[in-house]
């Protein structure tokens, strides 16, 4: 895919791969400040003992500190499997080597309770590790590898090897978190937008795409800096 193309849809794709859940709430928010989406191929993930291929792999990071590693997963079963390895402590080192400390899976699937016609992810209390060696400043990623367990002995894996292009990463200026109302409206474009990727749907064409899958007249950007 070109990296136009790439660019293009992935300022709000990728968006719609991670919702973070309010913890007092069990609510979704967007809060993501920056992500970094990877090229390259998955060796192995393996979701609660089952093997599964990856689409997609990406870093994000919120404003209130918490990262995530998310992957989207190649179900033929369920095009709405998604799992993110999630934490708030994080460290890196002159080694290029950059660990986030697990505490929660987030796990959406099409069997999820919906928010507007979206499924909102299972949040389980995990431990474990994601270890990057890279450099988001360089934008060179060589490796990722991520191991967690849940509550209930469930096992999560990930091992992620880069085909040695440069990530790519977005920054969204966002100063507030949305009302219910535009939070609504921007997982349902979202949503969309990850619809068009997976059609592999062209420039040209994606605004129309969109429009139709919204059922309705306008679409309200993702502001991106």
């Amino acid at each position: 895919m070109s990296d136009k193309l790439w660019g293009g849809l992935c300022g709000g794709i990728v968006l719609a791969l991670v919702i973070a859940t309010n913890p007092s709430t069990a609510e979704p928010v967007y809060d993501i400040d920056m992500y970094a989406l990877m090229s390259g191929k998955c060796s192995r993930v393996i979701v609660a003992g089952r093997d599964f291929a990856c689409k997609t792999v990406a870093y994000f990071h919120s404003q209130q500190g918490r990262a995530d590693f998310t992957v989207v997963l190649d179900d033929p079963v369920d095009d709405s499997h998604i799992i993110s390895f999630s934490g708030e402590n994080d460290r890196r080192n002159k080694e290029n080597l950059y660990e986030l400390a697990i505490d929660r899976m987030l796990l959406k699937s099409k069997h999820r309770p919906k928010l507007d016609g979206l499924p909102v992810p299972l949040s389980e209390a995990s431990t474990g590790v994601c270890k990057l060696v890279g450099s988001f400043a360089t934008k060179r990623v060589s490796t990722i590898s991520c191991r967690a367990s849940d509550r209930n002995g469930k096992t999560y894996e990930l091992e992620f090897e880069s085909d040695g292009s440069l990530i790519t990463i977005r920054k969204f200026a966002q100063s507030t978190l949305p009302t219910e109302v535009r939070r609504a409206k921007q997982m349902a474009q979202l949503e969309c937008r990850l619809k068009a990727e997976v059609a592999k749907i062209l420039p040209r064409d994606l605004t129309a795409y969109i429009l139709r899958c919204l059922g309705e007249g306008s679409e309200e950007p993702v502001l991106v800096r």
